[in-house]
């Protein structure tokens, strides 16, 4: 079971307000919590947060969870105070009306509210269709433009109402755990390195900014690291809902354990590692084939800098992926730490990871 530090820790970072671009809060939360146990925290330009114990070791092992969310942005205020907006990274525009929803200005957090028409005033061949962002939009309870621009200017960044709930069998529900529980399990992998004192080799705990709009933080975190191994964590489509197809998306249960990837960004001596350590320790996992051949993560960020980093993903099954109430098991992230934990112990630093 989760400790309490490390529960109050996942419920801060979860209610934390990040769009992409715009991660700031989080990585407040995420480098005051590093401090705790690691031997230097630090930032970079882009936002991205570092923590780092045996810093001098010359072998490197990086982990990556991502701390930003996908959310919207101001673009225009119309005459009678309505504010139109543009998403930032995918949105599942289906789930968007009547969000509840929070401006993030430089005089705090104004909340809102994403308005439509009325599905009584909509002509009847047009209430099935899903509708585009620009027909959608926040409203503040102004009446006029100047009213709301007391408070709102255009590019300020809007982010989902923070919305965490626990629920039955050790699931939780909350914006943002794409992937904010990636980023709790790096640091809880590398709290759990720190008290443990290992010290063979430089570890270093990564939360990276922009994966949502292209990755774009993981690779200059990884180009100043340069590590030898990088693992990225984030989360994976949970394919044990109604009418998904296993046969197109493979079998990912809640509660099975962490999901184990096999693409053209896992190195495969470090997947024969990780598959290894899980049956010397007694943890489950699960297997998967990658949602495409390469790409979509921070794992093809890490391994392309400089002559190359032997990386692997490590997924956490996810319903709802890309909505206001994504769900996971907290079960595969306590099996996840523990996986990462006894797989960096494992490393032979000697180990050169070139597949041949």
């Amino acid at each position: 079971m989760l400790k309490k530090q490390s529960k109050d820790f996942l419920k801060k970072l979860l209610n934390a307000s990040s769009p992409s671009g715009f991660e700031y809060s989080a990585g407040k939360i995420f480098r005051e919590y590093l401090k705790i146990f690691c031997d230097r925290t630090y930032a970079d330009v882009m936002g991205n947060s570092f923590g780092v114990i045996n810093e001098n070791a010359p072998f490197k092992v990086m982990l990556a969870g991502h701390y930003d969310e996908i959310g919207f942005q101001v673009v225009h205020i119309c005459d009678n105070g309505f504010i139109y907006f543009r998403s930032v990274g995918g949105i599942d525009k289906i789930t968007i009306p009547g969000t509840e929803v929070e401006i993030l200005t430089e005089k705090g957090k104004i909340p809102g509210v994403i308005g439509k028409k009325p599905i009584h005033l909509v002509e009847a061949k047009d209430r099935e269709k899903s509708m585009d962002l620009k027909d959608l939009w926040i409203d503040i309870g102004t009446e006029t433009k100047k009213e709301s621009e007391k408070m709102i200017s255009i590019g300020d960044p809007i982010a989902f109402k923070p919305n965490y709930c626990e629920l039955k069998n050790n699931r939780i529900t909350s914006k943002g755990l794409d992937d904010k529980i990636g980023a709790f399990i790096a640091a809880e992998t590398i709290r759990t390195l720190a008290e443990a004192k290992f010290k063979n080799i430089a570890v270093y705990c990564v939360g990276t900014v922009q994966e949502e709009v292209g990755c774009r933080g993981a690779f200059p975190a990884s180009f100043s690291i340069h590590p030898n191994v990088g693992f990225a964590i984030d989360v994976g489509f949970a394919t044990d809902t109604p009418d998904i197809n296993v046969k197109q998306f493979g079998v990912a249960k809640l509660g099975k354990g962490p999901i184990l990837n096999r693409n053209a960004d896992n190195n495969s001596i470090l997947g024969k590692l990780l598959r290894e350590t899980s049956k010397k320790t007694k943890t489950p996992y699960q297997e998967d084939a990658g949602f495409r051949a390469s790409g979509g993560t921070d794992t093809a960020a890490i391994q392309l800098i400089k002559s190359g980093v032997a990386t692997a993903l490590i997924s956490i099954p996810n319903r709802y992926m890309h909505t206001q109430v994504e769900m996971v098991d907290l079960k595969d992230v306590e099996n996840a730490i523990q996986l990462l934990s006894h797989t960096i112990m494992a490393i032979n630093t000697k180990e050169s990871f070139i597949p041949v």
